[in-house]
């Protein structure tokens, strides 16, 4: 077996925020490594400087326009094709269980739990993602995107509902609970 390029995606579901596509080859076993939704804030740090330290990778940001304009789908495309034309392995896995039409890209289900390579890109696009949105927050301190890292919660509709949307918000994204008030 050659060389695997591990791939996984962070911010698909929130409603702010960019997406964080990242491909991830480790060039040596480093010790930790899992989902990155089963690690707390501070391991995935740790483990994020380990992992960019010893390995090739490339994260892909797409914002909150173009998956407006385009779609999540294609833009997870987009980004997954960004991906491999930038690192060139044997094998390439994908977490999830779709390949949006990649033919050369297998997929696993839970992968980033089972795999490390694709653990170490879990975690690069998940830190990726939550820097990136906590550098929102002081420009959008309303909102309060430290608490909830863009997703709908709650407390983030209830922003939305006080002060519309900002730059980072994805408008394509439909929300029963701001139908009545933002339309």
């Amino acid at each position: 077996m050659g060389k695997l390029c591990g791939i996984d995606e962070a911010g698909r579901g929130p409603i702010a925020g960019d997406l964080v596509i990242a491909g991830c080859i480790l060039n040596s076993n480093i010790e930790g490594l899992n989902d990155s939704k089963k690690l707390t804030e501070k391991k995935r740090e740790t483990l994020y400087e380990l992992i960019i330290k010893d390995s090739d990778y490339h994260i892909v940001k797409i914002s909150p326009q173009a998956i407006d304009a385009d779609g999540l789908s294609i833009c997870i495309k987009r980004g997954l094709e960004e991906i491999m034309q930038n690192l060139e392995v044997d094998e390439y896995l994908f977490d999830g269980n779709s390949n949006f039409g990649i033919s050369r890209l297998p997929t696993m289900i839970k992968a980033d739990g089972k795999v490390a390579e694709v653990s170490a890109a879990s975690i690069l696009a998940k830190v990726t993602h939550d820097r990136d949105i906590l550098i929102e927050a002081k420009k959008y301190p309303e909102y309060q995107f430290e608490k909830h890292k863009g997703y709908g919660t709650a407390l983030h509709v209830e922003m939305i509902k006080k002060y519309g949307y900002c730059d980072i918000h994805r408008r394509s994204y439909k929300l029963k609970a701001l139908q009545a008030t933002l339309f």
